[in-house]
């Protein structure tokens, strides 16, 4: 053999690694052998000692065995593997968080309230599929009409991500979310039944939406009031009818016979932080026009 090579002895003592380890890496793939000695022993070019040097430092980073071949075998740079690395961990992390909040929600209460607990945070126990499975419960929901600009502003509204840094209060109200999304009203319930002129109602929704949120925010309550007829506009046109006095009152005993619209938005102002600034608070000070709260003219 060339006197370029090193048996394995060799390359363990010039790496601090131990013999069973460089085999092991060399068993795995990582460690090119350059040939074998006269006696059938596996002998390593000199670059070997730089690539096991890699690998230890990148195992010292935590990093798996696939994503390390991938690196040494060129198949992908350092970067692109720390970076999904690094993605990974956030997606850990954010688990870790919200099985924490969940726990604390159970932690926060005994007896029947806890199993009750138990039985609803059940739903969320994977942030991630949890919220898959409420932003396609109200794709499905929403009239196939729409455009799909204005289905996914909704769904993203309607099926909000919790915060990075959730609470016990976040996976409760997250947890209600999901049940009221599993009513069997549900679509009854939430969704108005505008299918032939859907876009033209959600179009004014969100319309009146964005007016009412802007009200909050410059705290005037007469415009707030004004938003309140921008959604009854909308509604009216959507049935091609007046916006009359008689139409409001019409629309009123509507919302209220639906509870849970105003309950769900509630929740996701709750969820989302209740700020002015945000679409939902907006929605809900909306409905409460509707609801007779006795808040119309209100605003914190």
């Amino acid at each position: 053999m060339s006197e370029q090579t090193w048996s394995i002895g060799e390359i363990a003592a010039r790496t601090g690694l131990s013999v069973k380890t460089v085999r092991y890496y060399s068993d795995s793939g990582l460690l090119p052998v350059a040939g074998r000695s006269s006696g059938g022993h596996r002998r390593y070019a000199p670059e070997a000692v730089e690539r096991l040097r890699l690998i230890r430092r990148l195992r010292a980073l935590g990093l798996p065995i696939t994503a390390i071949t991938r690196v040494v075998t060129g198949e992908l740079g350092l970067d692109e593997v720390l970076s999904g690395e690094l993605d990974a961990v956030h997606e850990r992390l954010s688990g870790l968080r919200w099985r924490r909040a969940i726990l604390q929600a159970l932690d926060d209460c005994t007896g029947a309230e806890r199993l009750r607990r138990l039985e609803v945070l059940a739903r969320v126990s994977s942030l991630p599929t949890a919220h898959g499975d409420l932003r396609r419960t109200w794709k499905h929901a929403l009239p196939a009409s729409l455009p799909s600009r204005v289905t996914d502003t909704l769904v993203t509204s309607a099926a909000p991500a919790p915060p990075e840094e959730p609470s016990a209060r976040h996976v409760l109200a997250y947890a209600e979310l999901h049940l009221i999304s599993a009513h069997p009203h549900f679509r009854e319930q939430m969704i108005f039944p505008v299918d032939a002129r859907a876009a033209v109602f959600y179009t004014g929704l969100l319309d009146a939406t964005a007016a009412a949120r802007e009200a909050l925010v410059q705290q005037h309550p007469g415009h707030l009031v004004q938003a309140g007829t921008l959604l009854a506009d909308a509604c009216a046109r959507a049935y091609r009818t007046e916006n009359t006095d008689h139409y409001r009152r019409e629309l009123s005993l509507y919302f209220r016979a639906r509870p849970l619209v105003y309950r769900y938005w509630h929740l996701v102002s709750s969820l989302t932080g209740g700020n002015t600034c945000d679409g939902a608070t907006a929605y809900t000070r909306l409905l409460q026009q509707f609801h007779g709260t006795g808040h119309r003219h209100h605003i914190t």
